[in-house]
Order: C-alpha cells, then sequence, then structure tokens
C-alpha cells in the first residue's frame, strides 16, 4: 500500500522552524527522538520516537507522543482504505512535525469500522475521511503500528537529508525535483520534493517491502 497517497489531505502550508538548530519550548528533551536517531536491533526491528514499528501500539503512541491526535479511515474512492492517527503538530526532539501512524488493521475489520462509522467527509481531490464509532476507537488502542510517516515544518533538502542520516542504500528519482532516498537497513524512504512538503517514511526494516515494492511497481510517486 502506498501510504504516501494517503497522506495528501493531511499536508498543509508549514510552519517555519529550523530542522538544524534546536527550537526553544520544542517540549521534552531536544537532543531525545530525534527523526535520525533509529536503532536497528539486527533482527528486523527498529526503534524511533520511542517506538518499534511492527511491535507498538495506538497506546504506546499515546504514551509516547501525547494523546493529540485524531483517528480516522482514510481512502481513496477504489480502496478500502487505512486507519490512521494523525497528529496536527507534534515535537520529535527539537524538531516540529505532523505525524501520520498507519496502524495494522485487517482490510475486514476496515469494511466493518466504515459500515459503522459515523460520518465521512472529502478531503483533498477524492480522498475521504471517515469517522469511526467511539467503540471500535476504544478497540483501536491495541492495535499495533504499521508505519509512521513524518511531515517536517521545514523544507528540506537532499543534502540536508544525507547530512542527517547518512548516504542511501538507492537513490530514486521520479521526477525533475522529486526524489526517493531508500534506508531499508533503517526501514526507511524520505521523499525530497523540490515543490511540496518532504515526507518521512518508517517501517521495520523487516517490512521495507511496503515501502520499496510500490515504487518498484509504480515506478515511484
Amino acid at each position: 500500500m502506498k501510504f504516501a497517497l494517503y497522506l495528501i489531505g493531511f499536508i498543509l502550508v508549514a510552519l517555519i522552524v529550523s530542522f538544524l538548530i534546536p527550537t526553544p519550548g520544542a517540549g521534552g528533551d531536544p537532543e531525545r527522538n530525534l527523526p535520525w536517531q533509529i536503532e536497528v536491533d539486527g533482527q528486523g526491528g527498529s526503534t524511533v520516537f520511542g517506538l518499534q514499528p511492527g511491535h507498538s501500539t495506538l497506546a504506546d503512541v499515546r504514551a509516547a507522543l501525547g494523546d493529540d491526535f485524531e483517528v480516522a479511515v482514510i481512502a481513496r474512492p477504489d480502496e478500502i482504505g487505512a486507519v490512521e492517527a494523525y497528529y496536527n503538530q507534534v515535537a520529535l526532539g527539537f524538531v516540529l512535525a505532523r505525524m501520520v501512524v498507519t496502524l495494522d488493521v485487517a482490510p475486514e475489520t476496515v469494511v466493518a469500522m466504515r459500515e459503522r462509522a459515523l460520518k465521512a467527509q472529502h478531503m483533498e481531490s477524492t480522498t475521504r475521511k471517515i469517522t469511526l464509532h467511539p467503540d471500535d476507537l476504544a478497540q483501536l488502542e491495541q492495535a499495533r503500528v504499521r508505519a509512521l510517516a513524518v511531515i517536517p515544518t521545514v523544507n528540506l533538502d537532499e543534502a540536508t537529508v544525507i547530512q542527517r542520516f547518512g548516504q542511501p542504500a538507492e537513490r530514486l528519482q521520479v521526477s525533475e525535483k522529486r526524489v526517493h532516498l531508500l534506508y531499508p537497513r533503517q526501514g526507511l524512504d524520505v521523499v525530497v520534493d523540490g515543490d511540496g512538503k518532504e515526507l518521512l517514511q518508517y517501517v521495520a526494516p523487516r517490512d521495507f517491502a511496503l515501502l520499496r515494492e510500490p515504487l518498484r511497481a509504480g515506478g515511484g510517486n
């Protein structure tokens, strides 16, 4: 599934906040849980922002990053959709960002949730945000995190990304101004976009195909 496709409606005009220089008042320890601080365990797992993609639950996300998020099914017309928790703003060390947490929910469960949903509204283009029933929201607390997507509030360039994350294992140019920098060992895809907002997508390294295979099949997005 192309996680980035679900993010279109969430990416708004960015706040101007430094990505490289600590910002006073960002909250917590400004030198911890930064986007480039990824720990790998050598067994296909990783830890970033105090969370383990593929293992941590929505309850863990709440404990680590706070409960100021909204949970909904985000779906295009031709797809069942994905269950996502969206932070409009979260402090990741001294970096402020928007974050989308994609939960690992079986398709049949998503369908059932959509049938019980309270309402649906259109977002960017034809993408819809479907508000879930309170009973379903409560059950999602134990749903595992499939992927994390971070949209920093400042524009990045490729040199800055490489400075912080190192040289990528693969560089996939998809247009004149859009490139994917792939870090399979860390379970990370950084999308650098000269015309839009940058996007950092994290999965467990063992699940890197979730990020790479859609790019291989579609020639990049």
